[in-house]
């Protein structure tokens, strides 16, 4: 099957070997992907490091994409939740692989494809959908809140100032000049140009920050925030993997202090998908609820350069990789 494989600062379409489905794995021929920011970002680690940490030792790490939608080609041992032929979506995590003709996926971690998405559409939900939602849950998200979203126009951030809605808050999105039109659409209440004006100077307050590109600033989310409200830090600033880790180092003694101070409550970490939450997103997007952006979409040859169009970071929601049709 053709992959695009990696290597730092390099990705080329290869021919390597069709995976086969282990113990509840369904392999799935990719009909779309998608190039999110760790995709961009883990081509930056440094060759000696990323053997290391067991990045490069086999084909299913050297395959980047972690998210997908297609058609369901076979079944491994014990799955039965799909049938060859379905369509589906979901995410492969971590485990990457979906830049490629076809991958393996944990029937868990997958759902039959919304009847109102397109396969590029569906592939464009599993990052953004479950990242937002596992951090607004976790942020204790209710309604009447008034939440502020900084990057409201990126692919986490379409789906958070969504799900905000969803759960009952007032919404405001900050984004530029040129996505205010599209935040707007998206149902938000209030829209923020960061070109124009400083969200912490406009004299409101709220309950709840979401940050998903890293740039609102301690300082200026501090001057908007209610006391002891949470800061809920998705994003970090930087296109490469030096940067976001300078960027953490960074970042972790401001919470340890927000913390203590009890100045803001910080909520971060890593996104830990709860059974049901994929279907749960596939329910409001069948209800009308949410939706996705795609920005542009290019052919899986064309992979290199989606990655340089995604990692420059103007995008408007989701970079679709096709890779073949349903």
């Amino acid at each position: 099957m053709k992959a695009a494989v990696y290597r730092p600062a390099v990705v080329r379409i290869q021919e390597v070997e069709r995976p086969i489905p282990k113990a509840n794995e369904v392999l799935v021929r990719v009909c779309a992907s998608t190039v999110c920011a760790a995709d961009y970002r883990l081509r930056t680690i440094p060759y000696a490091l990323g053997w290391l940490i067991g990045l490069w030792r086999s084909n299913k790490t050297t395959i980047l994409g972690m998210e997908l939608a297609g058609t369901v080609e076979s079944i491994g041992p014990g799955a039965s939740r799909f049938r060859a032929g379905d369509l589906v979506f979901g995410g492969t995590g971590f485990r990457f692989g979906a830049h490629a003709e076809y991958a393996c996926v944990p029937e868990n971690q997958l759902e039959l494809k919304p009847f109102n998405m397109s396969l590029e559409e569906s592939a464009a939900v599993a990052f953004g959908g479950l990242t937002s939602l596992y951090f607004l849950r976790k942020a204790r998200i209710h309604a009447g809140q008034n939440v502020l979203v900084y990057g409201a126009s990126g692919s986490v951030g379409i789906f958070a100032m969504q799900l905000a809605k969803h759960f009952g808050a007032r919404v405001t999105g900050v984004c530029s000049t040129a996505n205010v039109e599209l935040v707007q659409s998206l149902g938000a209440d209030h829209v923020v140009d960061y070109t124009k004006e400083d969200f912490s100077r406009a004299g409101r307050v709220y309950d709840m920050i979401v940050d998903t590109v890293g740039k609102a600033g301690v300082s200026r989310t501090l001057k908007a925030l209610k006391r002891g409200g949470p800061i809920v830090g998705i994003g970090v600033d930087g296109a490469t993997i030096s940067r976001v880790l300078l960027s953490i180092l960074r970042v972790l003694p401001v919470e340890v202090w927000l913390s203590l101070s009890g100045a803001a409550k910080p909520v971060g970490g890593v996104t830990k998908p709860a059974p049901g939450d994929l279907a749960f997103l596939k329910a409001l997007i069948e209800d009308g609820q949410l939706k996705t952006v795609i920005d542009r979409c290019y052919p899986l040859e064309r992979i290199e350069e989606a990655h340089q169009y995604a990692a420059a970071g103007h995008k408007k929601g989701h970079v679709v990789i096709r890779v073949a049709t349903a």
